[in-house]
């Protein structure tokens, strides 16, 4: 007899921008005629650069030919893309060997299948607030997950875990605070894990907005991170995947676990991909590797700094309303405090029916998110003025 998976049932009821969603058209509904500005979920808006369209092009015009078409690819990704992003990293000083790199379709399915090549009862620690996709796939998977409160006590990074854990999710920049990780935070992490023979799991996704030099962009910029930690990145919100897909995986030679020697994780992770994955599409890795291109990178930065632009005019526009506000400098993302006495979906709807603008509550993404709430600095330029015009003059705090 068949039966569901109940860890589905420990998973919040609501899925945070479903509910965001339905409370939105239910005031649309209700305010026909009324424009709501969308400052919440972190989706680019900007077009992609001219030279990752005509890589797209390119992988477009090679199925059209008999001598260049191309079927399944390797699941690992396209040797060429996975020998580009080697050379990336090898200008940061950072040597990652190609069969490390594993081309997938965005970070977030990485984040939630990673897990799948650990063991059931491996404890996980995962920052509170955090993006929800690395509690909720370990849940499914029937793991415990422990919290590491991020608050202003400690500047939205947390210490080390008190107690024995295996896996150590860290989001840097982070979202949604915005917080970065400085050198000597994340080496108290690698030695952690080293000491505990843990894992960190890295999402560097927003390693682009960073412009503090003192921050590391990768985990691998600490010495002894290859032996302990997966970097999860994605071509999304610095070159405008979103919609198109493509990010990738780096699982270290070196990397081990408490059962694990060198090359077994590497191992395990390309059987999962191998067995549950057909690659990511041949159109959009000839994308990804204009991505990479001198070019490609200078137009996509540029979009990059656009962004940057907007959450500096929002930074400086909630502070003027007297709103305590946070990240915004070394990510796309700024942080707020609610006023006192509110929750942060009372925040959401008081943002909603008076200023008409959208944002996301700071409790979907964990318990130390309430009393905050998210906005976004992807958006139109004209959209992100407006929007801040009517929290000028609408709302009331």
């Amino acid at each position: 007899m068949a039966t569901v998976n109940s860890n589905y049932d420990k998973l919040p009821a609501i899925y945070l921008f479903s509910e965001i969603a339905r409370k939105t058209a239910a005031f649309a509904k209700k305010n026909a005629g009324v424009e709501i500005l969308k400052l919440g979920i972190g989706n680019t808006t900007e077009p992609i650069g001219t030279t990752i369209i005509s890589g797209f092009k390119k992988g477009v015009e090679k199925l059209s030919k008999t001598s260049t078409y191309s079927g399944y690819g390797d699941e690992q990704g396209d040797l060429r893309l996975r020998s580009a992003l080697s050379n990336w990293y090898k200008k940061s000083k950072i040597r990652i060997d190609p069969l490390e790199i594993f081309i997938s379709d965005g970070a977030k399915s990485d984040s939630a299948n990673i897990q799948s090549i650990f063991g059931p009862t491996t404890k996980v620690a995962i920052c509170d607030p955090v993006y929800p996709v690395y509690k909720d796939s370990n849940v499914i998977a029937g793991r415990k997950v422990i919290y590491m409160p991020c608050n202003e006590n400690n500047g939205f990074f947390p210490d080390v875990p008190k107690e024995k854990v295996d896996l150590i999710y860290i989001c840097s920049p982070n979202n949604p605070t915005g917080a970065v990780a400085t050198q000597p935070q994340l080496k108290k992490f690698v030695n952690f894990a080293t000491a505990k023979k843990a894992v960190i799991i890295f999402d560097a996704a927003y390693f682009a907005y960073i412009k503090d030099p003192k921050f590391p962009k990768s985990i691998y910029e600490i010495p002894g991170a290859k032996k302990c930690a997966v970097e999860i990145n994605s071509f999304s919100k610095w070159a405008g995947f979103t919609g198109v897909r493509l990010g990738w995986t780096v699982v270290p030679m070196d990397l081990i676990c408490q059962n694990a020697k060198r090359g077994k994780l590497n191992s395990l992770w390309n059987r999962r991909q191998t067995t549950m994955f057909n690659g990511a599409s041949n159109i959009v890795q000839e994308g990804g590797l204009a991505a990479l291109t001198q070019q490609g990178q200078k137009e996509s930065q540029k979009v990059v700094n656009y962004y940057m632009e907007n959450a500096k005019l929002i930074k400086k526009t909630l502070e003027r309303t007297g709103l305590k506000v946070y990240g915004g400098q070394n990510a796309p993302y700024i942080w707020l405090k609610v006023p006192k006495g509110m929750t942060s979906w009372n925040f959401f709807d008081k943002l909603l029916e008076e200023a008409h603008i959208v944002g996301t509550p700071g409790s979907g993404f964990g318990p130390s998110g309430e009393g905050f709430f998210r906005l976004s600095a992807f958006g139109h330029r004209q959209n992100i003025q407006k929007a801040l015009r009517s929290i000028e003059k609408n709302l009331k705090i």
